[in-house]
């Protein structure tokens, strides 16, 4: 298998951490770092292509990514033990949503004393990697890895540390969350690349075809894939007894990713005792562009968070919330 004979050759990539000499963030601005200091792993030698665009309809959209970057947006308060959220965007494995499924969510976070990170990670293309199956995987370890060797400096707990994906990007936060001990990258001081909870809006997370997207899969392995790597990326046929806690979120009606694939992955943790919670929703759609309503699903993720120990519960919520949610 091509994908799985590249993990030798991805682990000969330098992947030195990036310098955070000026990143204490002492401002509380939102801090933006390349992924990769140099030699980003599984990339061919081509200019950045990414292409920026605004729907009115949907979000600020980024295509086209192969330049992997983390944006980190920090609570006001002094705390040195905060949970932290790495965001995985969706957009079908071709686009990222990067404010409506990026920066909101990692900002709202902070209102709970928690570290929000959104990951920009790259598009499986064949232009631009040498096996563009395992580059969002590659990605997602290479975040949960960063944050979790600098989680001192940026007042992280490394045992509270999760990573949270809206449709693809929820397939990569599964597969984050299924795959982290087959390493994807050089990972030369033994750093855990479990995430220690799961957050998945509206995942994909099979890539079977009775309850698949057909986009995100053929996208990320093709149309032609082999069961092996079918099985790879089904996510719900990954989970075991040491699969993290995760919170599920799904419409009924969603037609786009059928909430087949919410149920699959919370009936196979349920299965191996995996601590898991799940909410359905009538009516909602791909995405809860209308309903329900952000402030709505987001408070029961939060419960859960306070609810399984992420976060404090004597936390205060700000009553105010900015108007302006800004990238």
């Amino acid at each position: 298998m091509q994908y799985l004979k590249l993990i030798l050759l991805t682990l000969s990539f330098a992947t030195v951490l990036p310098t955070l000499s000026a990143q204490k963030n002492t401002t509380r601005k939102p801090i933006t770092i390349p992924l990769y200091a140099s030699g980003i792993p599984n990339a061919k030698n081509i200019p950045d292509g990414e292409i920026k665009t605004y729907s009115m309809e949907v979000d600020s959209l980024s295509s086209n990514v192969s330049r992997p970057t983390l944006t980190i947006y920090f609570p006001t308060d002094k705390a040195t033990d905060r949970a932290a959220v790495i965001v995985c965007p969706g957009g079908g494995y071709h686009t990222l949503l990067t404010v409506r499924e990026g920066s909101r969510p990692a900002q709202e976070f902070n209102r709970y004393g928690a570290v929000g990170i959104v990951l920009k990670y790259r598009h499986p293309n064949d232009a631009n990697l040498i096996d563009k199956s395992i580059a969002p995987l590659q990605d997602a370890q290479r975040a949960i890895q960063v944050v979790r060797e600098h989680a001192s400096e940026w007042g992280i707990d490394p045992q509270k540390i999760g990573i949270m994906g809206y449709s693809a990007g929820g397939h990569v936060a599964a597969t984050a969350g299924t795959h982290y001990r087959t390493p994807m990258i050089e990972n030369r001081k033994k750093t855990s690349l479990r995430p220690d909870f799961m957050i998945l809006v509206n995942p994909v997370i099979s890539c079977r075809s009775a309850i698949t997207h057909a986009g995100s899969r053929d996208f990320l392995i093709g149309n032609n894939a082999d069961e092996q790597q079918i099985h790879f990326f089904s996510n719900e046929e990954q989970v075991t007894s040491d699969t993290p806690p995760t919170f599920l979120n799904h419409a009924n009606d969603d037609t786009v990713v059928p909430v087949e694939n919410s149920l699959s992955f919370y009936n196979a943790c349920r299965k191996h005792n995996v601590p898991v919670e799940l909410h359905t929703y009538v009516k909602g759609e791909h995405g809860f562009l209308q309903e329900p309503l952000f402030e709505e699903w987001f408070a029961s993720c939060i419960h859960w968070m306070k609810r399984s120990g992420w976060l404090k519960n004597d936390i205060p919520v700000k009553e105010q919330r900015s108007t302006e949610i800004k990238e």
